[in-house]
């Protein structure tokens, strides 16, 4: 999945997606014993977009390597665990912190829960952010849908497909986009409203691939 900037994400080992667990928590929270029945698609899209407290055991650890530094301090901002190349001077042989430039190359390491997911995606895929992170946020939605995680993967939108409307200063234009996209029914219905914006998003992102 590399785009025009070279960038991919790696999903590191696999999800940890006991949806089993997750499912048998939710029971418990309204008094039901545990099953061992595998929830079903369906289920999955309801909680994640209800965003209940029992999404925070599904976890995604991904690596991005290379990525600019400064891109690194864009998404280090959000409540995830995150770990990048040290620019410690002790670290490291011939190298002065002091003079490193804004563009040098780092690993970055993530390791989010669903919530801290949605949380983030929530400001990386909104266009106000810079086209780095934004390419780097749907590198990872695409990475977690190839990795099975399909319900996942679609609940990553940007703040204005969530909130339906645009709440910055200043609209970067996407919600007017997602507007003119959808049906009157579409835009009030929030799965709906997600299958327009995931039609567009996986869409341009093949189309990126190809260039």
């Amino acid at each position: 999945m590399k785009l025009r900037s070279g960038y991919k994400t790696t999903i590191i080992n696999s999800i940890h997606n006991d949806w089993v667990n997750i499912k048998n928590k939710c029971r418990t929270t309204v008094r039901k014993d545990y099953t061992a029945n595998v929830p079903n698609s369906e289920f999955k899209r309801k909680l994640l977009i209800s965003e209940h407290s029992p999404i925070r055991l599904l976890e995604v650890d991904w690596s991005w390597k290379n990525i600019k530094y400064w891109v690194s301090t864009e998404w280090s901002r959000h409540k995830f665990e995150k770990f990048i190349s040290s620019q410690r001077n002790d670290r490291q042989d011939e190298y002065d912190r002091n003079k490193a430039p804004q563009d040098a190359p780092v690993n970055f390491d993530g390791c989010a829960n669903a919530q801290n997911l949605i949380d983030a995606m929530r400001k990386r895929l909104c266009h106000q952010a810079t086209p780095e992170a934004i390419e780097l946020a749907e590198s990872l939605k695409v990475a977690i849908k190839n990795s099975g995680e399909e319900e996942l993967a679609d609940v990553l939108v940007p703040n204005c497909v969530y909130r339906c409307s645009c709440p910055e200063f200043t609209s970067c234009g996407m919600w007017k986009l997602i507007e003119n996209a959808c049906t009157k029914e579409e835009l009030t219905d929030i799965r709906k409203r997600y299958k327009v914006y995931n039609d567009m998003i996986y869409s341009n992102f093949n189309n990126k691939e190809g260039t």
